[in-house]
């Protein structure tokens, strides 16, 4: 199965040199071992796009809870919501303080 893990735009300071090379570190095993299949970071301004009765509206960010915006992603593979679970515990005890989601892929 396939899962999605976000993490949010929290204010905190960017990670140090120490938690860079220890995530490195765990990014490598993931992609070893096949689980990681894509990550990467996302920029929190961003646009938002609205589509209502066919009339699509585009609106330039930031917006007003940029705290709440998805700034980073990475897409696995694991046998179960539970292992999904695991490896990001495993992710929030490198980066410390933070939010994200975990939600399963559907389709091929």
């Amino acid at each position: 199965m396939r899962f999605l893990m976000t993490t949010k735009a929290n204010g905190a300071a960017p990670p140090d040199e120490a938690v860079y090379a220890e995530m490195g570190r765990f990014v490598e095993e993931m992609t070893q071992a096949g689980v990681l299949l894509a990550t990467g970071g996302l920029d929190p301004v961003g646009v938002r796009v609205t589509a209502t009765d066919g009339t699509i509206t585009v609106t330039d960010g930031p917006f007003a809870e940029a705290k709440e915006a998805i700034v980073s992603f990475a897409l696995i593979e694991a046998r179960s919501q539970e292992e999904a679970v695991e490896l990001s515990r495993r992710f929030w005890k490198i980066i410390g303080t933070g939010e994200g989601s975990i939600q399963q892929v559907f389709g091929p």
